[in-house]
């Protein structure tokens, strides 16, 4: 049976002194739970985050990785530099790097090898539009997206991954997949990895859903068949709103 993972994505909020605070408050909240929890905070928060977590059962992730060891890519962070300080976990492929980042499949391919490369857990993000979902192409964008990703990926490394499944409209919208289609979705990811690679592969991945989950509505979702937890955004930042999701 496939653990359950909860990421709060912080994107651009919270100060050091803030990530540690809240990570002190929540790590006896969660303590003991039967799922992975996850905090990703913003480059600069990313090693005092580490300290704080340290001794708990909260790891620690960074919102990208420029697919580079070094050189001049100025503003980027390579793979080397958070192994060091202790990151485990990696965002990659957000729908708001891909919208105003310019990200694309072969640079979220790119970034997950750098990953893999320094033994730091992926958590590759792919999901459609509101254009596109209502085009009706809402599973080839997925297999597009998810085939770019995982171009020359090797098997074991597929196996060990975090996928998440977020479509565009219900990011910071508040609107929200049903359970339904969210499972659908998701079950429809797996069945890609299953070609690409095979059935054990497909069910060893983890594949989140992210989009708008709040306390309300975590139960009905990671209760599903194939979904297997929640990269949560906004409500990530709330104490009480990510350790009600946590023990969902």
């Amino acid at each position: 049976m496939r653990k359950k993972i909860i990421a709060g994505n912080w994107k651009m909020n919270k100060t050091p002194s803030e990530t540690v605070s809240f990570i002190n408050e929540l790590k006896d909240k969660v303590l003991g739970v039967e799922g992975d929890v996850v905090v990703c905070p913003t480059f600069v928060c990313l090693k005092d985050a580490v300290a704080a977590a340290k001794g708990t059962n909260i790891k620690v992730g960074a919102q990208n990785i420029h697919w580079a060891d070094n050189g001049a890519f100025t503003g980027e962070i390579s793979g080397e530099m958070l192994k060091e300080i202790g990151v485990d976990y990696v965002i990659i492929g957000h729908s708001e790097r891909r919208q105003y980042f310019a990200e694309t499949d072969e640079t979220v391919n790119n970034r997950l090898k750098a990953a893999l490369k320094y033994e730091l857990k992926p958590i590759v993000c792919v999901g459609e539009t509101l254009e596109q979902r209502e085009a009706g192409t809402t599973n080839t964008v997925l297999e597009t997206q998810t085939v770019g990703a995982l171009k020359d990926i090797p098997a074991d490394a597929v196996s060990k991954m975090v996928i998440a499944y977020e479509p565009v409209w219900a990011i910071g919208t508040g609107k929200t997949a049903s359970s339904t289609d969210a499972n659908d979705a998701c079950k429809f990811i797996r069945s890609v990895v299953e070609k690409l690679y095979n059935k054990e592969v497909a069910e060893n991945i983890r594949i989140q859903y992210g989009g708008s989950v709040k306390p309300a509505n975590a139960n009905e979702l990671f209760t599903t068949t194939d979904i297997d937890g929640g990269l949560v955004g906004g409500a990530s930042l709330k104490i009480d709103d990510f350790t009600a999701i946590v023990k969902y």
